[in-house]
């Protein structure tokens, strides 16, 4: 059996396993109630759906889209809250394909602890940019990812695309 090792992971489970399991240890959650929104990598906001920078990416662009709603499952939401997020998934990409060029991408949700998810009572989907060889040898040899680009400066530059291409929704 292969093995997919992300060591530069470790310190997220570590945090998100010492937050409790509530509205209130919800970096989600913590991050829509924020002032500051570049701190907390928040992206955009809209009416049901909210995107963040991943703090501790896979690759540069990983993105998580969010509903509002502070909800574990996808049958507990409707609506708006259920749409409105899968619309964001789909545009996010459209944006990251203008800045990035990715030749794929990871695409997906883990609902439940079982099945991987970090923060299991707030869903969000995973959009993580893909390239032609953008794995290597670092993660195994030195346990270090290469990401390209800082946070912050990719976040100034996304959330400067998202303003030049529209009149509210990304």
């Amino acid at each position: 059996m292969d093995r997919l090792w992300a060591p530069w992971r470790a310190q997220y489970i570590r945090d998100a396993s010492s937050q409790p399991e509530s509205h209130l240890g919800c970096f989600l959650c913590r991050g829509l109630s924020g002032q500051d929104d570049r701190e907390n990598l928040l992206a955009w906001r809209g009416a049901h759906s909210v995107v963040f920078l991943n703090r501790f990416p896979y690759n540069n662009g990983h993105l998580l889209v969010a509903p509002v709603v502070h909800r574990g499952t996808l049958g507990a939401l409707t609506g708006a809250d259920l749409i409105e997020p899968i619309e964001t998934v789909r545009r996010m990409v459209e944006v990251l394909d203008r800045m990035l060029h990715p030749q794929g991408y990871n695409i997906g949700l883990n609902q439940g602890k079982s099945a991987g998810a970090g923060l299991p009572s707030h869903l969000h989907w995973h959009i993580v940019p893909r390239w032609d060889g953008d794995t290597n040898f670092m993660p195994v040899v030195s346990q270090t990812k290469v990401i390209i680009e800082s946070l912050h400066e990719f976040y100034d530059r996304f959330v400067a695309e998202l303003a030049g291409n529209d009149e509210r929704s990304p």
